[in-house]
């Protein structure tokens, strides 16, 4: 356990640690108390197989898998992206997790049906499963349903909103659970769902620093963004204008950047005169280099 990071680490299997969060590590020990712990494991079990879905997909695309922490209500997957890969690839790895429960759920289904499982149990599996689905496709990152949201984002959006859009709604929502957890303590109908509390807590917590990282997160995604550029100009790929005038801050421009395509800025008069067009990486570099107008990128 590393007392800085309040986590319990288990295994590290094939280079990725695997690690506990304390509450789990709570509930477990409640569970075991209470005899609950054969459906606990289960969950366990569960999870860890969805997390091994996001790591097999990781891997085949070559992203590197730093660490899985299991949580109360599921597991995330900490990646080092591959530098320059397309935005499918985080699409592709958010739904590889997932996939395991619906399968899981179908063969709990099938098994069930066929007599070779007691009803109760595939019932149980099913719901377990669906349950884990549903709750992983909200639109909350780092959940599953988080990363589609970016992806999906940013088909239509440059990368700079899509990281502020997939942040606050990632906060909205989880404003949301919070408030539905509380609801019923509010309206004198029952007590606070504790469990439900502390995941929304948990998720506002994760977004609300994930919006604070914003700017390191874009400056990453500037400086990773060379590797993609050389093998898009190799593949003769078309570039995406951009037109700005020469008064153009060079930090808007930038922001302009969308995920999975290669600019080229038009530096235009007012008149409508083309002055100029540079590369994407002089951008890159005149953002790197300190706040100018983009005509200074063109002495």
């Amino acid at each position: 356990m590393s007392i800085r990071r309040k986590w319990f680490r288990l295994i590290n299997i094939g280079g990725i640690r695997w690690s506990l969060h304390p509450l789990l590590a709570v509930l477990m020990l409640l569970s075991i108390m209470t005899g609950y712990i054969g459906e606990l494991l289960t969950l366990f079990v569960l999870v860890f197989v969805h997390e091994l879905g996001h790591a097999a997909a990781a891997n085949g695309f070559g992203w590197k898998v730093l660490e899985i922490k299991l949580l109360p209500f599921g597991g995330v997957a900490e990646l080092e992206e591959k530098p320059g890969a397309p935005s499918y690839e985080e699409a592709v790895i958010a739904l590889a997790g997932p996939l395991q429960n619906l399968w899981m759920a179908g063969a709990a289904w099938a098994l069930g049906a066929a007599g070779l499982m007691n009803p109760q149990w595939s019932d149980y599996l099913i719901h377990a499963n669906l349950l884990l689905l549903a709750f992983n496709m909200l639109p909350i990152y780092p959940l599953d349903g988080g990363r589609l949201l970016r992806y999906i984002c940013g088909m239509q959006l440059n990368y700079y909103a899509t990281l502020r859009f997939s942040a606050w709604t990632g906060m909205i929502f989880s404003v949301l659970m919070i408030v539905f957890a509380l609801l019923p303590q509010l309206e004198h109908s029952g007590g606070i769902q504790a469990n439900l509390l502390a995941v929304g807590l948990f998720l506002f917590a994760a977004n609300f620093t994930y919006r604070k990282q914003i700017p390191f997160l874009f400056m990453r995604f500037l400086m990773t963004r060379e590797r993609g550029s050389r093998s898009k100009i190799r593949a003769g790929s078309r570039a995406r204008p951009i037109v700005v005038t020469g008064l153009h801050p060079v930090w808007t421009t930038a922001r302009l950047f969308l995920r999975d395509h290669y600019h080229l800025v038009y530096v235009m008069e007012d008149r409508g005169r083309i002055v100029g067009v540079l590369p994407e990486q002089r951008v890159v570099e005149g953002y790197l280099s300190g706040d100018r107008a983009v005509s200074d990128l063109l002495r």
